[in-house]
């Protein structure tokens, strides 16, 4: 590397962030991932990744690329995406992180916006279906393929974009290859791509400054330790796991361990046994569904659960000064809570907590709002878990909470050096070194969002206490009936999928005279529930039996009993088909796509608002 490390203060790029890192603790472990072909885990330390990037570099830098060239990263969370990364950093060009399971005409767009000159992807397959999906990328120079069994296409026509294994394309950068000079504080250190609920996706520019300005200030709030071990799952596309769970670790010296999967992310935990955990409300919410469903076989169980849950939270909240649970939130638990804490937590707490690995020091929740039935359960249980709030175009993060300083009804105080105000309609804007350069190639779009004083307009509408910001829900998504009622839909949602029933939901009434609910059951939930009113699971007609809208319709009332009487649905649509990131239904972020699930079922709620409809009827689409 062609530059001289600073110190991790000092830092104002990630190359700088990296080399001093790898000078302060250069044989501590740095990265742990899983070789399959020796099926076992494999380690680098910070002089191992050190070495590693720098021949990645000169490998890119033999490709001729010119400073700012866009450097596209199709690649699952692991060494590679690691490696291609730091290299196109080191070399002041512009890594373009893509979701790995994103659809592939989102994928081409992409390509095609930015004017990416290389596409890193594992195997051909990927390649062919962005290829089929997209018109021409006249600015792609090469595609490299990763996967040690990738194979390359026996013909191919002249003018096709060229392809290159990874191996023979590393082989081309030698000790004496020149590296060009490495990138200034405001270059772009990536161009993110906004998830586009609604629209087509965004390209946010962040510069070194802005990341680096970040991963200071979250540092400042979290304080991660040399002997963390942060476990990656989240996708490396996704902001908040590029500067949480990677730049993050960089700047602490942490370990950090990649998931094999999401699909074998219950055992890794149990294998790695991370202290940091960097996620989404959505593998909360699982772990929680999984542990009502274990428990609903045992009322006693179920009893002891609810009754750490209280007291625990009693404690959390006497800790924290928070205000003191009321009577009506312990009264279901109140003839168990008389047992001692120490009993509860060793009949309940502990064992929760060891799905996590047992040793779990922070975890962290981002991305989208947590339920708080959720927070206060595992809050109460122990585990440490703080909520923040961030967008992609604050690098993200804005605010958090911290481990001695944690109300789960907010995201927290702004971060060091961040500045947050409200503004028209209580909308949140934002002002730091952390927020974005700009949208790429749309001067439009960002002078809508960024003021010329550089205050930011998040879309969210918040209030703040005592330093304290309140998410209230989004500016743009509150539903407005015909009556003239708002309804913010995000709030309503996560309240639904309280129950354990209801895996998904979608609340829909924009000028309609009700509120109307699509929702996805859970599948053994579903079983249960059908078993119970005497129908056959297996058969589809019965989900769109009445009496499966109205058991549907009974829980979400129960669930949504907090909000106004126009807020709660009265009509039900129920769906087993998840909605997930490859039928489009939902973001690489894990947020709806509102949009496309409202086109997808036009019928059904159509159908919903077909007649006028009591409060208590129900039907089942």
């Amino acid at each position: 590397m062609n530059f001289t490390p600073v110190d991790i203060a000092s830092a104002q790029t990630l190359p700088e962030l990296l080399a001093c890192r790898a000078q302060l603790s250069p044989l501590a472990e740095a990265y742990r991932a899983f070789d399959s072909a020796s099926e076992r885990w494999v380690s680098l330390n910070w002089s191992d990744t050190r070495s590693r990037v720098a021949h990645w570099s000169r490998a890119l830098a033999a490709s001729g690329l010119p400073g700012g060239a866009r450097v596209a990263i199709l690649l699952p969370n692991g060494l590679n995406a690691m490696s291609i990364d730091q290299a196109a950093l080191a070399t002041a060009c512009v890594p373009v992180p893509m979701h790995a399971i994103d659809n592939p005409g989102s994928i081409a767009y992409i390509l095609q916006d930015c004017e990416a000159s290389l596409l890193f992807v594992e195997q051909l397959a990927q390649w062919e279906a962005i290829r089929a999906a997209g018109t021409h990328f006249p600015a792609l120079k090469a595609v490299l393929l990763t996967a040690a069994d990738a194979v390359l296409p026996a013909a191919r026509p002249a003018d096709a974009v060229p392809m290159l294994r990874l191996d023979s394309w590393l082989a081309a950068g030698h000790e004496d290859t020149a590296l060009p000079a490495p990138p200034l504080a405001d270059d772009l250190a990536a161009i993110v791509y906004t998830s586009g609920t609604t629209g087509k996706p965004k390209g946010v520019m962040l510069t070194h400054r802005n990341v680096v300005s970040n991963v200071h200030a979250v540092m400042a709030r979290v304080l991660p330790r040399l002997d963390d071990v942060f476990l990656s799952f989240l996708p490396l596309s996704h902001t908040f796991e590029r500067t949480a769970g990677y730049y993050l670790a960089i700047a602490s010296g942490s370990c950090v361990a990649y998931a094999r999967s999401v699909a074998q992310l219950a055992e890794d935990l149990k294998s790695i046994q991370p202290t940091v955990l960097i996620s989404v409300p959505r593998i909360y919410e699982r772990v929680h569904a999984k542990l009502l469903e274990r428990l609903a076989s045992s009322r006693w169980k179920m009893r002891l659960f609810e009754a750490a849950q209280v007291l625990g939270w009693r404690r959390f909240c006497a800790a924290h000064q928070l205000p003191a649970p009321g009577k009506a939130d312990e009264h279901a638990a109140a003839p168990w809570t008389w047992l001692p804490w120490p009993l509860l937590q060793a009949l309940i707490a502990k064992p929760v907590l060891a799905q996590f690995g047992g040793r779990i020091r922070i975890a962290v929740s981002g991305g989208a709002p947590l339920s708080p039935a959720i927070a206060h359960c595992f809050l109460g249980l122990g585990l440490p878990l703080l909520q923040g709030y961030g967008m992609t175009e604050t690098s993200p993060i804005v605010s958090a909470n911290g481990l001695d300083d944690n109300d789960p009804a907010t995201v927290g105080r702004a971060l060091q050096g961040i500045e947050v105000r409200i503004g028209e309609q209580h909308e949140l804007q934002v002002r730091g070194p952390s927020v974005m350069k700009g949208y790429w190639k749309r001067p439009e779009d960002t002078a809508r969002i960024l003021s010329d004083d550089g205050w930011l307009a998040s879309g969210d509408q918040a209030d703040i206490t005592d330093g304290r910001i309140r998410i209230k829900g989004r500016l743009k998504e509150i539903i407005v009936t015909s009556t003239g009622e708002k309804v913010p839909p995000a709030d309503l949602e996560l309240a639904i999928t309280n129950d354990p029933l209801f895996e998904q939901a979608l609340v829909v009434g924009e000028n309609r005279h009700f509120i109307a609910c699509i929702a996805v059951l859970q599948a053994g939930q579903w079983q249960r529930l059908a078993q119970e009113l005497g129908l056959d699971p297996q058969d589809a007609a019965s989900l769109q039996h009445p009496q499966v809208a109205q058991a549907a319709l009974a829980r979400i009332a129960q669930q949504t009993a907090s909000f106004p009487r126009y807020a709660v649905p009265r009509a039900v649509c129920l769906s087993l088909e998840p909605w997930t990131i490859e039928n489009t239904f939902m973001t690489p972020t894990l947020k709806l796509k509102r949009n496309n699930l409202m086109t997808h079922f036009a019928s059904q709620i159509e159908a919903m608002y077909g007649k006028p409809r009591s409060p208590q009827a129900g039907k089942a689409t």
